[in-house]
């Protein structure tokens, strides 16, 4: 059986993306701009650093922030200009991004796309140009996986976990596998899919940073910015699901991260 280990079904096909994480209530968005109120976002100018396939950054729009979203991934751009107008949209690189004359009031950064900068160096470059690009007193809003979940719980580790679902006429099955890598401070992730339409399985290899919450604090307060929240929930993918008006937990130790910081420190040479 020949299994192709280079597409990536899921960003090669962003409705498909959209299918197998459905977001119909737009709580992602919503919660970060429920966050952006809630801390005082100088502005309406923000960045969506990571946007995928855009919905995010439309429901920032449709709020009524002039929205820039950025991807490094040619096919989430297409689709997002083509199903989510209203933002702009950019192509740029998480690990280090330089947006020109453009200045936002805030950074968003969803769905543990921060995970993707995997060493020291990508998160340094990371914050350094959320630095660049935030005006006097910015807000950076992020969501993301819990390194501190992880410590000594295997739930999410001890066995694959199988999905499916049917889209245009095609039943995908997906069959994910989580592993660490300790000393790299990794969350590794295999999955393969097959469907019923006759193609080959797809094998995905990704992985993302594990960050613990006295790391991310410390690390942040490195680059100029003062931390404002971090918690665990309630957010748009812990349980139960944020709803407008809850109030930020004060433990850091659930499946989920979510940080709000503003910098304080201007953008060094």
């Amino acid at each position: 059986m020949t299994v192709n280990t280079t597409a990536n079904l899921l960003t090669d096909n962003p409705a498909l993306y959209e299918a197998r994480f459905p977001d119909p209530e737009r709580l992602a968005g919503r919660w970060a701009e429920d966050c952006l109120r809630r801390y005082g976002a100088p502005g309406h100018r923000v960045l969506d650093i990571g946007c995928g396939t855009g919905r995010d950054a439309a429901s920032l729009h449709r709020a009524g922030r002039t929205v820039t979203g950025a991807d490094l991934s040619d096919a989430m751009l297409s689709y997002a200009r083509e199903r989510h107008p209203g933002p702009a949209y950019v192509r740029a690189d998480l690990h280090g991004f330089d947006l020109g004359e453009r200045t936002f009031d805030a950074v968003v950064c969803l769905d543990s796309a921060l995970l993707y900068c995997h060493t020291n160096d990508e998160l340094d470059g990371f914050l350094a140009s959320c630095r660049r690009a935030l005006g006097p007193g910015g807000l950076l809003v992020a969501e993301m996986r819990n390194g501190a979940f992880f410590l000594g719980r295997t739930e999410l580790l001890d066995a694959p976990s199988v999905n499916g679902l049917t889209w245009r006429g095609v039943t995908y099955r997906s069959t994910t596998t989580l592993y660490l890598d300790r000393a790299a401070q990794l969350l590794c992730r295999t999955r393969v899919w097959t469907s019923d339409d006759g193609a080959p399985p797809v094998e995905q290899r990704s992985a993302w940073r594990l960050l613990f919450p006295q790391e991310l604090r410390y690390v942040l307060t490195a680059h100029g910015f003062e931390v404002l929240a971090l918690h665990d929930g309630p957010g748009p993918r812990t349980e139960p699901r944020w709803q407008e008006g809850d109030l930020p937990a004060t433990t850091a130790d659930g499946d989920r991260l979510h940080v709000v910081a503003r910098l304080t420190s201007p953008p060094g040479p």
